[in-house]
């Protein structure tokens, strides 16, 4: 096997495993299991579970980053941008009714540890406020456009912590449906 691909396959399964059972009680052989690789050729690419966390934040950061550039380069508006934001609760539902938010699930816990990757973590977030806080001033709203990003962000992360503890899809739809109603008066004057 191609030892980047075998780099890849463990970065998968980690990611995974970290997102459905958390950081701390996934295992190395758990993800050597996962990805059927030998011991010898898993810590060839990694030594520690802390190496495999690191290279997990990175690729979340680089898809995060992409999802964005997509979303700022296909949203006609700042409103429709927004809206894409939003929208990832419906795409994602399954998983946030089974796990939480990968992002707000990973920052979480590595605050409770007090890991050293706490902070990397919070990038992700960080990413997201920065790039909402934009489109709200797109939008003219630049005296409040960090509180509304943060706003929205605290908003999704309770829907999906709130969707996954009660197991409940239709609860997802319908916060989904109440932030797109909340999201109008602001963007009502413009687009």
């Amino acid at each position: 096997m191609n030892k980047n691909l075998t780099r890849e396959k463990i970065i998968n399964a980690a990611d995974d495993l970290f997102y459905q059972q958390g950081f701390e009680h996934t295992s190395f052989s758990q993800i050597s299991v996962q990805v059927k690789v030998s011991r010898g050729n898993f810590y060839y690419h990694f030594k520690t579970k802390n190496d495999i966390l690191t290279a997990v934040i990175e690729r979340r950061l680089k898809n995060t980053s992409t999802m964005l550039a997509q979303w700022q380069s296909q949203g006609q508006s700042p409103t429709e941008r927004i809206r894409s934001f939003i929208n990832i609760l419906i795409l994602n539902r399954e998983k946030i009714q089974k796990f939480g938010c990968p992002v707000g699930t990973l920052n979480s816990e590595l605050v409770k540890l007090n890991h050293p990757s706490k902070e990397n973590a919070k990038e992700i977030f960080t990413q997201f406020h920065a790039w909402l806080s934009h489109q709200f001033s797109q939008l003219k709203h630049n005296h409040d456009a960090d509180i509304l990003a943060m706003h929205l962000l605290a908003r999704s992360q309770g829907i999906a912590t709130l969707a996954s503890v009660f197991n409940d899809k239709n609860y997802i739809k319908q916060e989904v449906d109440s932030l797109h109603a909340w999201l109008t008066p602001y963007t009502n004057s413009l687009y």
